[in-house]
């Protein structure tokens, strides 16, 4: 009889550490697929942009494009090129502090390389000393604090917009009164699809408007495609 009892208490005991394990089993399951939910719902964004660039109006005939046409050759008046680019997405709230759901609001900072012209010119001494012709690219750095509205959140397709944002350029070669810092604001559009887990991949159109604090016209305006990596 005693020896029936003990059986029947290893049997009782033997399920209860079965039962046991098997929640814990559950309950790890649960918690780690919640975990890859959640880092899946972040939105936060590491983003890689290139594409075509346009100047409103090109920089040529300038005294360090290539010195007012005065030593002849070409004009370095290019208005159009390309761009490169980085930056990175931060997601603040994604149903815009509950006033709409599925739409989030994020803050983006990027920073972009534009090349607008690129060609063997005069350089500021020519026309006195006689001194060679050398390769002058008319380029600009700009780097931007944004915010972003993206719409469709937790779905595959996520369109946005930039209203307004806030653009600091550095142009190069520098105006004529060796001008080189300039500011203004970019506005934006785009869209994304998810690619493969947080793989996206888009297109955005921005266009960016300056104050002229460099004595030239920085307005310009690009187009083209990005790849987005979620974290």
């Amino acid at each position: 009889m005693q020896i029936h009892r003990r059986k029947s208490s290893r049997t009782i005991g033997a399920w209860l550490v079965g039962i046991a394990i098997a929640a814990g089993v559950v309950v790890c399951g649960a918690s780690q697929a919640s975990a890859e939910e959640e880092t899946t719902r972040t939105g936060n964004r590491v983003f890689f942009r290139g594409g075509f660039a346009a100047l409103n109006s090109s920089r040529g005939g300038e005294l360090f494009t290539n010195v007012h046409g005065l030593a002849g050759g070409p004009s370095n008046d290019d208005s159009t090129g390309y761009y490169i680019g980085a930056g990175t997405d931060l997601m603040l709230t994604r149903d815009a502090w509950g006033l709409a759901d599925k739409v989030g609001i994020l803050g983006e900072i990027g920073m972009e390389y534009n090349r607008f012209s690129s060609q063997t010119v005069a350089n500021s001494d020519t026309a006195l000393t006689g001194a060679p012709f050398y390769k002058t690219q008319v380029t600009m750095l700009t780097i931007d604090v944004a915010p972003k509205i993206k719409f469709r959140q937790g779905t595959d397709f996520q369109p946005w917009l930039i209203p307004v944002g806030l653009d600091f350029h550095v142009i190069s070669p520098p105006s004529n009164q060796t001008n080189y810092l300039d500011i203004g604001a970019q506005f934006g559009v785009g869209g994304e699809v998810r690619v493969w887990k947080e793989l996206w991949l888009g297109v955005d159109g921005r266009y960016h408007l300056a104050s002229g604090a460099t004595n030239t016209v920085n307005n310009y305006g690009t187009v083209g495609a990005y790849v987005g990596i979620g974290f």
